[in-house]
């Protein structure tokens, strides 16, 4: 059987950075398990399906993102055995290749989509006339969708947590408003949003500045909804008030819900919630119950939501608190997540927020002026260029 001292299993930005970090800091073995050969810088996703972006500015071979030192296990997990034995000390991964045992297990794996949640929406992607810029199959469908409409009726979701970011889910909303208002043509089309909760994203502030901007475009929207089933453009929608018929719809950017992998439920690590996710401490990010397992990303059960700049945090933390346990140090030195994330939400195409919370939504900006929550052109750009040359030059080399 292969053994490891630190077992990742994600390829990720939670996977490869934590990975890139701990070796940076000498930890002596370190392995990878991810079977996808693409890397993918998430968040440009949502400038694809805006026409700012193209697939091949977000996608590196995964080959050249594993960082130096670092075993890459090109496979698939299939369960965890989390009782240790007498010749196994710690926990063993069971991939399609054969077991991996090793003393401290890092669960990656990120979200998986759950379309059985709302019936009759992966029918829709297959015919068409639905599609999101939060997958990899129907994010290129989604601009060509948005940008030669000139009437009809587009609708919008913003998906429950759990879900990558999902504030986020706003950029193509605002971005496709202020593309059809520069054409002449928004007034022709009735855009409607419906949101899990009833604010967008729970800051008093960043809520004002939103609904200032649905107004200005004329956008509709059903607050405290999710979407329960969807039919040909045709889509339900359950209110406090009851079910809503949205008939006519000519294009839907509705995003699936998330759970995490099978596996991981299966193997008794989820904290018990119809998502699924990683039962861990969520300052220390150490499993409740077996202290050989630790997560971190968006499958890990942090009670803040999950972003690519709460994982630079996380990444911080949990490398300090690996090296901490193996060093046989107690609870007491180990470090504390605070629940940091950020929302980066576009305006308009060209124009974007950036609200940072910590896990009780207390406002924690990175710098004290500007005030990043106002949208500026600037922060878009820092959004757009700035962001994924650091990602890829620094975040996934451990240097962040």
């Amino acid at each position: 059987m292969r053994h490891h001292d630190v077992l990742i299993v994600g390829g990720g930005n939670a996977g490869v950075s934590l990975a890139a970090r701990l070796l940076r800091d000498g930890a002596p073995d370190v392995a990878l398990v991810e079977s996808e050969t693409v890397h993918r810088y998430r968040p440009l996703l949502n400038y694809v399906g805006a026409g700012e972006a193209v697939m091949a500015s977000l996608e590196r071979a995964a080959s050249d993102v594993v960082p130096d030192g670092c075993t890459w296990i090109s496979d698939r997990v299939v369960s965890v055995d989390l009782e240790p034995t007498g010749e196994v000390p710690g926990p063993v991964v069971h991939t399609g290749g054969g077991p991996v045992s090793c003393r401290a297990l890092v669960l990656c794996t990120g979200l998986e989509e759950d379309w059985d949640a709302t019936p009759g929406l992966a029918e829709a992607y297959a015919d068409g006339w639905a599609a999101s810029t939060f997958t990899i199959d129907g994010v290129t469908r989604v601009w060509p969708a948005l940008s030669g409409r000139t009437r009809g009726r587009v609708l919008f979701t913003v998906p429950p947590e759990p879900a990558p970011c999902a504030a986020t889910a706003l950029k193509p909303l605002f971005m496709a408003c202020d593309h059809w208002r520069r054409a002449g043509v928004l007034d022709d089309i009735d855009v409607t949003v419906v949101l899990p909760r009833s604010t967008p994203v729970g800051d008093g502030g960043t809520d004002h500045i939103l609904g200032a901007a649905f107004a200005s475009y004329g956008v509709a929207v059903v607050r405290d909804a999710r979407v329960t089933r969807v039919a040909p453009h045709q889509v339900r929608v359950r209110t406090p008030a009851g079910e809503v018929e949205l008939d006519d719809v000519d294009f839907a950017h509705v995003v699936p819900h998330y759970r995490a992998p099978d596996w991981v439920v299966r193997s008794g690590l989820s904290d018990g919630s119809p998502a699924g996710l990683v039962d861990i401490d969520p300052e220390t990010l150490r499993h409740r119950a077996h202290p050989a397992v630790w997560s971190i990303g968006d499958v890990a059960a942090v009670a803040t939501p999950p972003s690519g700049g709460a994982l630079r945090k996380q990444v911080e933390v949990l490398a300090h608190n690996l090296a901490a346990a193996a060093a046989g140090k107690d609870g007491r030195e180990l470090r504390r997540y605070d629940g940091y994330t950020v929302m980066p939400i576009t305006t308009g195409r060209h124009e974007l927020m950036l609200l940072e919370v910590d896990r009780t939504g207390r406002r924690v900006p990175t710098v004290p002026f500007p005030d990043l929550v106002r949208p500026r052109h600037s922060t878009w750009l820092l959004d757009r260029y700035a962001l994924p040359q650091t990602y890829f030059r620094r975040i996934l080399r451990g240097k962040v």
